[in-house]
C-alpha cells in the first residue's frame, strides 16, 4: 500500500481522536504533508518507538500506540503465554492518554497492566518492572526531545530496555498487523474494575526510594554541610523524587526553578530540554545568581540524566559535561568506598565505548576493573545482569555514558537521575567540608590524570531524506577511511559493524567483542580519538572526539581542528 492508500485509509478510520482526524483533513491538498507523514511507519527498535507527535504512521498518536503494544502483547503472550507489564509516563503531551491506551491494549489482550498513577521518572519504571515482577514495561517518553516529540520506550523483564532481538521480534509482530482491525481494545475503567489494569500502591515507591537511599557512600554527609542547590526538572518528572531524597539526606537549603517546577509538556521556557545543553539551564543559573547557590542540579524531563553547574570563586558558574561529571563521582565513588572498607572485591566501573578515556586512569588508580560496552544504557544493564546470574552483582559500583546518565547499584537497569542527584549533592558536600569546591575538584582530577577534553558534534537529518542522508554518510567513511584527521595519523579503525579493529600501521586486524553496532572509532597519534555513531532515536549522526594536551587550551585547539576536518565529511 503506498502512502496516499495509507492516507485515504486513516481518513476512513482515523476518526476516534478529533486531533488526528482533523490534521488529516487540514493536510488534503499537500501531497509534501501527507508523503512525510505516510512514506513509513515509526520503526520499533531497541529504544521503542520515537517521533514527532501528530496524524500518519510516521507520528505518534493513539492508532501507532495501539498497534505497537497490540505486537508487543502477541510477543508476550507466544512467549510468556500471560503475565503482566508495568506502563508508566512524563510530562510530554499525550504522555498519560498513550499510557492508557497502551494498558487498553494489553488488558484487551489477557495481560495485567500495572500503570503509575501520575508521571514517574523513567528509572522508577526499570524498578516497577522488576520489584513487580512483569515480564515487560512501557515508558512514554521521548527524554530530552523538544515538545513536538513523544515516544514509547520498551522494557523487558530484567527491568534493562529491550534487546536487539526482543525488539526484532516486537517489530515483526507489529509488522503482521493492520494498524486498525487487528488491534484489541476494551473499555478503561472496567478493566480497572476486573483487575487487568490496577494503579501502582505508593509502597512500592517508598521502597524505590529506599533502595536509592542505600546507596549513598558518606550517610549523613549532606545534613550540616548547608550546601547551597538550585534544581531544576526542566517541567518534568524528577521534581517530587529528586526533591524528597535530597530532603532525606540533608539537603535543606534548596531552592527549586518556579518557571519550571511544575509538568508542562510545552517546555515554554526551555524548547530544546536537555540537560547538556547551556540553554536549558538558563533558568537555572539565573536563579543561581540571584540566591548565590553553590551548584544547579537540572534533570530531564523523564529523569533519567542530570547535568550541573558549580559556582566558582568569582561567583561565576562553571557548567560540566557529562564525561566530567562521571570523572567526579567515580573518583568520589572509588576513593572513599575504597578509604572506608566498603569497597567490594574485583569492584567493576562500566562506561560506554564514546565515554571518556580518563576512567581507565582513574580505576587503575584504585584497582577497579573497567568494562567498556555500546552506547545505550541497556549495554550496562546487561553487564549487571550477568554478574547478577553469578551472583555477583554487588561487584557493580558505578556506570555513565557520556549523555549525564548515571546509575549506582543494581536495583533498575537503566540510568538514574534520582540517585546521581544524591551522589552529587553527597559529593559536593563532602569536598566543601575539606574546603573544596566542584571546581577544584575537576582541576585536580586534570591535574593529576591529564587534560582529557571530551566534546561531541550533533549533525540534524531531518524529514523523509534524512535517514537515507545518514546512511550515505556511513557508508561513504567506509568505503574511503580517512588516512589522517587534523593532521594526526590514523592509527587505528574500529567498526563496530563489522566487528574488526584494525591497526593501520601493522595491518593487524582484531575482533571485537561487543555486540554489532553502527560505529566507526578513529584512533589518532597522541591518543587522541573521533567516533562517528548515528543516533538510534533521533535523526542524528554524533562525532565523540576526545583531545589529549598538557593543558586546557592546548587540548581546545586540538579540539578546534579535529572537529574542522570531521565537519567536512559530514557534508
Amino acid at each position: 500500500m503506498d502512502y496516499k492508500e495509507l492516507y485515504n485509509v486513516w481518513l476512513t478510520k482515523a476518526t476516534e481522536d478529533a486531533a488526528v482526524a482533523q490534521e488529516l483533513k487540514d493536510i488534503s491538498a499537500d501531497n509534501d504533508a501527507i508523503y512525510d507523514r505516510f512514506y513509513t511507519p515509526l520503526k520499533f527498535g531497541t529504544a521503542g518507538l520515537r517521533g514527532v507527535l501528530g496524524a500518519g504512521t510516521n507520528r505518534m498518536n493513539i492508532y501507532v500506540v495501539r498497534h505497537a503494544t497490540q505486537g508487543m502483547a502477541n510477543y508476550i503472550k507466544k512467549k510468556y503465554g500471560t503475565g503482566a507489564v508495568a506502563i508508566s509516563h512524563d510530562s510530554r503531551i499525550n504522555s498519560d492518554l498513550f499510557k492508557i491506551e497502551a494498558a487498553r491494549v494489553l488488558a484487551a489482550n489477557g495481560i495485567k497492566a500495572y500503570i503509575s498513577e501520575e508521571l514517574e521518572p523513567t528509572p522508577v519504571l526499570s524498578y516497577l518492572v522488576r520489584n513487580l515482577k512483569c515480564v515487560a514495561g512501557i515508558m512514554i517518553t521521548a527524554s530530552h526531545n523538544p515538545a513536538k516529540y513523544n515516544g514509547y520506550k520498551a522494557y523487558g523483564e530484567d527491568g534493562c530496555q529491550m534487546t536487539d532481538v526482543a525488539a526484532g521480534m516486537v517489530f515483526d509482530e507489529i509488522q503482521a498487523l493492520d494498524m486498525f482491525d487487528d488491534v484489541k481494545l476494551c473499555d478503561f475503567d472496567e478493566a480497572v474494575k476486573n483487575g487487568m489494569i490496577e494503579y501502582v500502591k505508593d509502597s512500592v515507591y517508598d521502597s524505590y526510594v529506599a533502595e536509592v537511599e542505600k546507596r549513598q557512600v558518606n550517610e549523613g554527609i549532606c545534613k550540616d554541610a548547608d550546601l547551597s542547590v538550585v534544581y531544576t526538572p526542566l517541567n518534568g518528572a524528577g521534581n517530587k523524587l529528586v526533591r524528597r531524597v535530597l530532603a532525606d539526606i540533608g539537603v535543606d537549603n534548596l531552592t527549586v526553578v518556579k518557571e519550571q517546577e511544575l509538568p508542562d509538556g510545552n517546555f515554554t521556557t526551555c524548547p530544546f530540554p536537555n540537560p547538556e545543553l547551556e540553554e536549558a539551564l538558563q533558568k537555572g543559573l539565573e536563579l543561581c545568581d540571584k540566591t548565590g547557590a553553590e551548584l544547579l542540579l537540572a534533570t530531564d524531563p523523564d529523569s533519567d540524566r542530570v547535568s550541573i553547574a558549580a559556582r566558582r570563586a568569582d561567583g561565576t558558574y562553571r557548567l560540566y559535561t557529562g564525561n566530567e561529571i562521571g570523572a567526579m563521582l567515580t573518583e568520589y565513588i572509588l576513593s572513599c568506598r575504597k578509604a572506608k572498607g566498603t569497597l567490594p572485591e574485583n569492584p567493576i566501573v562500566v562506561k560506554t565505548i564514546v565515554t571518556t578515556k580518563i576512567i581507565e586512569a582513574i580505576c587503575k588508580k584504585y584497582d577497579c576493573e573497567m568494562r567498556n560496552c555500546l552506547t545505550g544504557f541497556k549495554y550496562i544493564g546487561e553487564i549487571i545482569l550477568r554478574l547478577e546470574e553469578k551472583g555477583e552483582e554487588d561487584r557493580f559500583v558505578f556506570g555513565f555514558e557520556e549523555s549525564c546518565g548515571y546509575l549506582s547499584g543494581s536495583y533498575v537497569r537503566d540510568k538514574d537521575a534520582v540517585i546521581a542527584s544524591m551522589l552529587i549533592c553527597e559529593m559536593a558536600s563532602y569536598y566543601k567540608k575539606q574546603g573544596k569546591s566542584l571546581v577544584d575538584v575537576i582541576d585536580g582530577i586534570y591535574a593529576e590524570y591529564g587534560h582529557y577534553l571530551n566534546t561531541t558534534l550533533n549533525f540534524y537529518f531531518e524529514g523523509a531524506e534524512g535517514m537515507d542522508k545518514m546512511a550515505s554518510i556511513m557508508n561513504g567513511l567506509r568505503e574511503n577511511a580517512p588516512v589522517s584527521i587534523a593532521g594526526y595519523k590514523v592509527v587505528s579503525i574500529a567498526d563496530y559493524d563489522t566487528k574488526v579493529s584494525t591497526d593501520l600501521l601493522t595491518g593487524k586486524t582484531e575482533p571485537i567483542d561487543l555486540p554489532k553496532s553502527n560505529v566507526l572509532s578513529y584512533t589518532l597519534e597522541g591518543g587522541h580519538c573521533a567516533i562517528v555513531r548515528p543516533s538510534g532515536t533521533e535523526p542524528k549522526i554524533k562525532i565523540y572526539i576526545t583531545a589529549i594536551g598538557s593543558n586546557e587550551a592546548e587540548a581546545h585547539e586540538i579540539t578546534e581542528k579535529i572537529s574542522e576536518d570531521m565537519n567536512g565529511y559530514l557534508k
